[in-house]
């Protein structure tokens, strides 16, 4: 389990239980929750901060206030599409990356899509993101990972997982995973050795340009010898292989990003390496 509750928590170092609490934080500013107004049920598919809900009104963009909460009118796909043009027009997303997400109720644990919404858009708007990573062992029992490129918008320079991304609108977790794992580490998934899933856990904290909740799938592989990642997309600064104990001094001096600080720790925990303390 990677994030314990809070009785198993008692029993494990202080630099794990930070991350656990880290992990579940409230937003750092008030939010409403935001709706589909033409969705079956209106779900809630994400949240807002009042003001900048009311600068979208102000603007003309297809949103409306409703007993305390905030509706995207007409046809979801469309407003959604305008609201991120807004955004990024003025400066309060990242960079445009024309890649679509899927929007689903936050409730919604089979993640049924409800509409689409450009990628750069969803942390202002509070919308859950799907993500694979990919956790690679060598056959000998050390570890794989990679550090962020430095021009990276979100942790520049953290150390990361093998793999990591997020699903895009239309991807399965499998499709996701080897687009990323070809991407990412020029390796193909059908080369690597007793892949499986592993680990399930969902983020919840506030990010520079919002919300930020998202549900990752973890996955655990091993790279045979023979084999060593290489980047093919410029998102990879380095690699390194790392032996168990470097990785977890490694992760208690807070050199990985906050999700696969946990995702490390947990896989580690469930073969057996003794915590740093």
């Amino acid at each position: 389990m990677p994030i314990p509750d809070a009785t198993a928590r008692l029993a494990l170092p202080d630099w794990w239980q930070a991350l656990a609490v880290r992990a579940a934080l409230p937003p750092a500013r008030p939010r409403v929750a935001l709706h589909l107004d033409r969705a079956p049920g209106a779900p809630v598919v994400g949240s807002i901060e009042p003001a900048l809900a009311a600068r979208l009104r102000d603007a003309g963009l297809p949103l409306r206030a409703r007993d305390g909460v905030e509706c995207v009118t007409g046809n979801a796909e469309e407003g959604l599409e305008r609201i991120a043009r807004w955004l990024h027009d003025h400066g309060l997303s990242h960079r445009w990356r024309d890649e679509l997400l899927a929007v689903t109720a936050l409730d919604d644990a089979d993640a049924t899509p409800l509409a689409r919404i450009e990628r750069s858009a969803v942390r202002p708007l509070g919308i859950t993101t799907r993500a694979v990573h990919l956790i690679a062992f060598t056959p000998l029992g050390r570890v794989w990972v990679q550090q962020r490129a430095l021009d990276k918008a979100t942790d520049p320079g953290q150390w990361d997982t093998l793999v990591g991304g997020l699903v895009a609108a239309g991807e399965t977790d499998a499709d996701a995973l080897a687009r990323e794992t070809q991407e990412e580490a020029g390796l193909r998934v059908a080369d690597l050795r007793e892949l499986r899933p592993a680990d399930r856990l969902t983020i919840r904290r506030p990010v520079a340009e919002g919300y930020m909740v998202e549900r990752i799938e973890v996955f655990e592989a091993v790279v045979p010898a023979e084999l060593e990642p290489r980047n093919e997309d410029g998102e990879v600064e380095r690699f390194d292989c790392l032996a168990t104990d470097l990785l977890l001094r490694r992760i208690a001096d807070g050199c990985f990003t906050l999700e696969a600080a946990l995702m490390l720790a947990a896989s580690l925990e469930r073969s057996g390496v003794h915590w740093p303390r």
